[in-house]
């Protein structure tokens, strides 16, 4: 069938230069096609028994190995440099550099202290360092899965001598010989073939293997070459092979016309390497790294410019607006999201997915929207004899039979329908019948005759077993077998068994008749001539099966919030089938014609009211999942073969399968170690809780540190002397941040888990105004509290003041995380994990003992007397209170929280 070629809209300069590559390319295959053997071998400057070793290195010097174009990997350095690649940790080394110049080298000798800078480079040295070796370990243990082995090709070189050489070192104008089990190393022409099947399901996502030939019949209704070039695809070529594709059965010898980058699986190579484009994870990061430092820009100049006016000490209000900076600063978010990606992926190791880039798992609990191929993700991606019935539609036990002692007498390559019958449940009892013939002849398959036929002998009588395509079967059989016998095959008859075919292809299954005959003994053997006059005993219908836990899987991921869209180079007939099978409702069904004509602003409509999109091509199945992004969906995309390579690149989170051809495993961020969609359900719900620990985190800092910094604002208004040091708050920081690294070992509610997850840095502005205020409310309590009961209301006690706002500051940003942790009562009804507690319970320890430290006093904070504890204690569970109150009206007012 010839597919009608139109021009689309294009998506960027990259995909359109893809689109012309494409074109031009399968142009050039197509004009290959047609050409006469003698003149193709002449055009590419070879002969029948091939080049000589001479001729192959010049042409491999001047064309390149046969290569495609793929992705380097990066050295240890660039992952390192990309640790120090992130706005906070950019901002923290710029604050360094300042503390250095003002506390270092402008402070006068006796003055000069490096406290600030160490602290400072402390932060800065655990985000990077964690970063580094979770993102470079993570990315060498995928390189080391995408290994390649090198694959070798037989050649006629020198004279015709058949050789193996490396598929890398194959040129334009090289003689190949093809035999079941080889890649087709390169795009070829095919000179010579003996019963040659092709699996190309990596290329168009079909099941079924293509019968090959050495003429093309595509075109024939094409009125001259110009129109013929307009309207084939190349893809319908019976003569031309695939780089990609593998030899399923039989033999064949074939020129190779293209290599590399010229082959057309090459044309896709440009689109495959450099930058992926941004995914929803890293636009979500971006967003909210922007919004925090904004808050930043706005609010240390106005600290600083309050402490120099109401202080008259402009110096000290620098350090202090420097230390505010770096409390203000999320420091540890990449070492968090790192943390927590990279918990995700060992969990997800256990659940048999492997991760090759961290965000891919954020991008996962994010997706709320999967695309998805129909062959091996739906379908089991085998071929199973699903019926057997005669010309009525009434299953018959001769058929299968018949069927059977065709398949297992058979001696040429059996291809995959051969294999299904052999494999049909019932084999042990057909067996156990078939050992009552004896073989006598075979006339083996040819794609002439799109038939093959076993001669047996059961007793006295011989019979000749046929089955084959319908039309060449229908065209050698004059009687039908029916309830009442053998009858003629008149025209009803002929027309009642090619509707039963239709009906039974209507359903998407591949259909085979099977006849017989009896014949005599022949000495001289058995020819294509005996094939007449044959009996019609039935049909036989084969499909690719679905999946038993397809259907579960998807209704799985609908109660999670994921929509499914099948994406697939199949047919309307099997897809619609196996959708059926599965359960599938089909709510609109594009071919990829259509999409091809639809402009970009169109395709994003239909993409919201197909779900379904059969007959695409590579470029097609790209154009969709940019459609749904482009409607704010996080998208993923689950393929495993060149088809789908440019459709997984463009996914917010690409998801492949470990026995997927190389390029599909080098495109996705994600494999699975099983294709099955119930592995990946539970993929899902991991990198939801993952980005649930995250988002604990960034609601944690954000507001707790909008609070404190809106206190010393105040603070800096109505005080004498500055609210806290600048050392406070850096010390303050860090033990904050320590408490907050096993924030990765954490559960997360199980309300959360149950829907898609994405970045909202409106939701995060809207929380941090609403939460935030409230740990301020108590820090003013606390100052009255230090002011007026402890009498720290002057410069000879401001260390006073400083050591009760400290550990009052601190336990309550430490009781934070478990109080923003869950929507829950915390410790009540939602207990964080073990190493939360912990860590958490340890910081609070630590802050409560540094002011009777001798550390303590060298940052000049002194010891506190007694009677603050019950001050502290009852400050702390009021805290509690009225943060719980906050939250259920939060959660009543915006149904959110993290």
């Amino acid at each position: 069938m010839i597919r009608k070629k139109t021009q689309r809209t294009a998506f960027g300069d990259r995909e359109k230069r893809t689109a012309d590559k494409m074109a031009r390319i399968s142009k050039g295959l197509l004009s290959r096609s047609l050409q006469d053997p003698t003149c193709l071998l002449e055009s590419l400057g070879t002969r029948p028994d091939g080049l000589t070793t001479e001729e192959a290195k010049d042409r491999l010097e001047r064309f390149g190995f046969n290569l495609i174009a793929r992705e380097r990997v990066a050295a240890w350095s660039t992952h390192l440099l990309g640790a120090f690649r992130n706005p906070f940790v950019g901002i923290l080394v710029i604050l360094a550099i300042a503390s250095f110049v003002t506390e270092w080298w402008l402070a006068p000798p006796a003055e000069q202290d490096l406290t600030t800078l160490v602290i400072i480079t402390i932060l800065v040295l655990i985000s990077v360092v964690l970063t580094f070796i979770q993102e470079y370990q993570a990315n060498r243990a995928a390189q080391q899965l995408l290994s390649m082995v090198q694959s070798r090709t037989h050649v006629f070189r020198d004279g015709g001598n058949l050789k193996p050489i490396l598929s890398s070192e194959i040129v334009p104008g090289d003689i190949l010989q093809l035999a079941a089990g080889d890649m087709i190393p390169a795009d070829v022409r095919l000179l010579d073939v003996n019963n040659l099947s092709v699996n190309e399901s990596a290329l168009t996502g079909e099941s079924l293997p293509v019968e090959k030939s050495i003429t093309s019949d595509v075109g024939e209704d094409a009125e001259d070459l110009k129109e013929y070039l307009e309207m084939a695809s190349a893809l319908d070529l019976d003569n031309i092979g695939f780089m990609g594709t593998s030899v399923v059965s039989g033999t064949a010898r074939a020129v190779v016309v293209s290599s590399a980058d010229d082959t057309y699986f090459g044309s896709m190579s440009e689109e495959l390497v450099g930058h992926h484009p941004p995914t929803s994870f890293d636009q979500g990061v971006a967003s909210v790294s922007l919004l925090l430092i904004r808050f930043m820009v706005i609010m240390v100049p106005i600290i600083f410019l309050i402490n120099g006016v109401t202080q008259g000490d402009w110096f000290s209000a620098l350090l202090f607006g420097l230390a505010v900076a770096v409390g203000l600063t999320p420091e540890m978010l990449p070492a968090i999201i790192t943390g927590n990606l990279a918990k995700g992926t060992l969990e997800m190791a256990r659940a048999k997915t492997i991760v090759k880039r961290l965000n891919a798992v954020q991008n996962l609990g994010a997706m709320d929207v999967l695309c998805t191929d129909k062959t091996g993700t739906l379908t089991d991606d085998s071929v199973a004899l699903q019926t057997y019935v005669d010309v009525s539609g009434a299953e018959n036990a001769k058929v299968l039979l018949y069927t059977y002692l065709n398949s297992s007498f058979q001696t040429g390559l059996r291809n995959p329908l051969d294999e299904a019958v052999l494999a049909h449940p019932e084999v042990e009892d057909l067996a156990l019948q078939a050992d009552t013939y004896q073989k006598m002849g075979e006339i083996p398959f040819e794609t002439t005759r799109r038939r093959m036929s076993v001669v047996l002998k059961k007793g006295a009588k011989r019979i000749l077993v046929t089955k084959g395509a319908v039309d060449e079967m229908l065209a050698i059989c004059t009687h039908v077998t029916t309830p009442d016998g053998d009858q003629p095959l008149e025209d009803a008859s002929r027309q009642r068994a090619a509707q039963q075919a239709n009906t039974l292809n209507a359903e998407g299954l591949r259909v085979l008749l099977v006849g017989y005959r009896d014949v005599k003994a022949r000495p001289e053997g058995y020819s294509i001539s005996d094939e007449e006059d044959l009996t019609l005993l039935g049909l036989v219908g084969f499909l690719d099966p679905p999946k038993a836990t397809a259907g579960p899987a998807i209704q799985a991921l609908k109660t999670q919030g994921v929509s499914v869209r099948v994406l697939t180079g199949d047919s309307v007939v099997a897809t619609r089938r196996t959708c059926a099978d599965i359960g599938f409702e089909i709510q609109g069904m594009m071919e990829g014609h259509e999409v091809e004509r639809l402009p970009d602003e169109a395709l994003t409509r239909a993409v919201e009211t197909h779900n379904v999109f059969v007959r695409t091509t590579p470029l097609q199945k790209a154009r969709i999942v940019k459609a749904l992004k482009s409607k704010g969906h996080t998208v993923g995309f689950l393929g495993d073969g060149i088809n789908d390579a440019l459709a997984l690149r463009d996914a917010d989170v690409g998801i492949s399968v470990d026995n997927a051809v190389d390029i599909a495993k080098e495109s996705a961020e994600i494999i699975l170690l099983e294709k099955d969609l119930m592995v990946l359900e539970e993929a899902i719900t991991l990198g939801r809780r993952v980005f649930g620990n995250i988002m604990k985190y960034i609601k944690m800092t954000v507001s707790s540190n909008f609070g404190n910094v809106f206190s010393v604002l105040v603070a800096s208004i109505f005080l004498p002397f500055p609210p806290m040091l600048p050392l406070h708050l850096l010390v303050q920081n860090l033990l904050y941040d320590i408490s907050q690294t096993s924030i990765p070992w954490d559960t997360v509610d199980e309300e959360f888990l149950a829907k898609p997850r994405r970045w909202n840095p409106e939701g995060i502005t809207r929380f941090t105004l609403y939460v935030g205020p409230v740990s301020s409310i108590f820090d003013f309590s606390t100052f009255i509290l230090m002011w007026f009961i402890f009498g720290a209301n002057h410069v000879g006690e401001q260390a006073l003041f400083h050591s009760g706002w400290f550990v009052l500051g601190l336990l309550s940003q430490t009781l934070i995380v478990h109080l923003i942790r869950t929507r829950k009562v915390p410790f009540f009804q939602s207990t964080a994990a073990p190493p939360v507690i912990v860590t958490t319970g340890a910081v609070m320890l630590i802050g409560l003992m540094i002011p009777y430290t001798g550390f303590g006093q060298n940052l000049g904070l002194v010891a506190l007397p007694g009677s603050y504890f019950p001050w502290l204690l009852l400050t702390l569970l009021a805290y509690c209170a009225v943060i719980q109150w906050v939250k259920s009206w939060y959660i009543r007012r915006f149904d959110a929280w993290l």
